[in-house]
């Protein structure tokens, strides 16, 4: 299993003329007011909703930013649902319920042939949204219908048809780098540091006094003192600690910087 797993990596990488394109257009819909929704069945459902459930916590988005949606609904997170994956008229129904215009459909599916993920595909075309699809097979009808595909292609499984090895490995790299990469060019991440996570436990808290040390050169009490003082908003304390301004000044300044820490430090760093 190590092995064929190995090989996964480099798969990815030969992607990736395909994937960039998906990622700038994760950015534009982003900066434009849509949300992202990703699409499938089975394995490939559960990554969606993974991918997407993980989003808010690390980069403080709102939930509904990145949308997972699933053949058989919240069920088919945990238990398989049979025959859900085999209707495009379910697929359809779901897209049209959670789609608008500006948003992004991202179907995946190993096969490229999943009839819930073209049913919702051919949704979104009737309602003008773009379709992007990260598939395992090559030249899928999957991969016909959409406007940006991304075609992974693994070879054979060492349990042959088991689409949650390779195939999701695969297809779990992409969607990492989908989300990642697109909320960097956010401006949700500073160097490498997650500057919009939530602290919402003592591991996050921690952290967040730890990244404002790091990023303002700052001792540790400096560094709580500032968060207390900036309501628990990490962008906010790194400012006051390293510009030495107050929390309101702090505020004005990533308000005028679209709530771009690296904006706002060029802008301090001027004054």
């Amino acid at each position: 299993m190590n092995q064929e797993d190995k090989t996964v990596p480099y798969t990815v990488e030969k992607a990736f003329p395909q994937i960039e394109p998906v990622i700038t257009k994760v950015v534009e819909t982003i900066q434009n007011g849509g949300k992202v929704v990703y699409m499938g069945s089975g394995t490939s459902g559960r990554l969606g909703v993974l991918d997407a459930s993980e989003c808010p916590p690390t980069f403080g988005v709102s939930p509904n930013l990145f949308t997972g949606l699933i053949a058989g609904g919240d069920t088919a997170i945990r238990n398989a649902v049979e025959n859900a994956e085999d209707s495009q008229e379910s697929g359809a129904k779901d897209a049209g319920q959670t789609l608008t215009e500006g948003d992004l459909l991202i179907a995946v599916a190993a096969s490229g042939q999943t009839p819930y993920v073209i049913g919702g595909i051919k949704q979104a075309k009737k309602m003008d949204v773009p379709t992007a699809g990260v598939v395992c097979s090559d030249n899928s009808t999957i991969s016909q219908l959409v406007d940006f595909p991304i075609e992974l292609i693994v070879g054979e499984e060492i349990v042959q048809g088991s689409t949650r090895l390779k195939a999701g490995t695969a297809q779990k790299l992409v969607l990492n780098m989908i989300s990642t990469i697109s909320m960097i060019k956010s401006g949700k991440v500073y160097q490498n540091y997650m500057v919009d996570v939530q602290a919402s436990n003592e591991k996050l808290r921690n952290r967040t006094i730890s990244i404002i040390q790091d990023i303002a050169d700052v001792d540790e009490k400096t560094a709580k003192t500032a968060l207390v003082k900036c309501n628990n908003n990490l962008k906010a304390a790194t400012l006051v600690s390293k510009f030495q301004i107050e929390p309101n000044k702090a505020f004005e300044i990533l308000e005028a910087a679209s709530n771009n820490l690296r904006r706002a430090m060029a802008i301090l760093n001027e004054q």
